[in-house]
């Protein structure tokens, strides 16, 4: 593994005397396998934020959210989850074509408990998995290369109120975002949108 400190690290770790608990919290809980407790915490989460950035390095912060396993280990340093239909931006994804360098950030705000994964991703609309998820457009793979526990000190408690009904489901019929029934937006939606056969309200 390359070093996971750069000299911006470096210089504020040296300013505030953390570069000693630097070096061994890189020597005692970096990894790039994931361990059983690993994919036992990924695949009970049914939410991430996920960070990428273009050729320029602007970046993109999403949310991605599911239902409990649609993230899982595929491999031991590999995992996977699938991409939904979204607001057609492609912002995220757009950016791993540009630059395949992501951040992962997976949160469990009851216990609490977090766990960063920064890898390489790479998606495809013939994944084998894509079966798996229903409406599924295509399957992004993360290989990992730092996966590190995450001090879980500032992370909010708090408490599911409700999964959100879009999220795709085997033999239920999604709803139609509200936003997609509007003026603006129903005359541009793509070919095979169901939004467009339901026409305005």
């Amino acid at each position: 593994m390359a070093g996971l400190y750069h000299d911006g690290n470096r210089r504020l770790q040296d300013r505030y005397d953390t570069r000693r608990l630097a070096d061994r919290i890189e020597e005692r809980l970096r990894r790039e396998t994931f361990t059983e407790e690993d994919r036992a915490f990924i695949e009970s989460r049914d939410m991430f934020f996920l960070a990428t950035a273009d050729e320029q390095g602007m970046p993109q912060c999403s949310y991605k959210g599911g239902e409990p396993g649609f993230v899982r280990i595929v491999g031991d340093g590999t995992l996977a989850f699938p991409s939904y239909d979204g607001n057609g931006t492609y912002l995220s994804l757009g950016n791993v074509l540009a630059n395949p360098q992501v951040g992962i950030l997976f949160i469990d705000f009851q216990s609490p408990k977090r766990l960063r994964v920064n890898g390489v991703a790479s998606w495809d609309e013939a994944d084998p998995l894509l079966g798996e998820f229903p409406e599924a457009q295509l399957i992004v793979r993360v290989q990992a290369t730092d996966i590190l526990p995450n001090c879980s000190r500032y992370v909010h408690r708090m408490d599911l109120v409700e999964r959100s009904r879009f999220v795709p489901r085997a033999d239920v019929p999604t709803p139609i975002p509200g936003w997609k029934r509007q003026e603006w937006s129903h005359d541009v939606l793509p070919e095979g949108d169901p939004a467009r056969d339901a026409g305005l309200p």
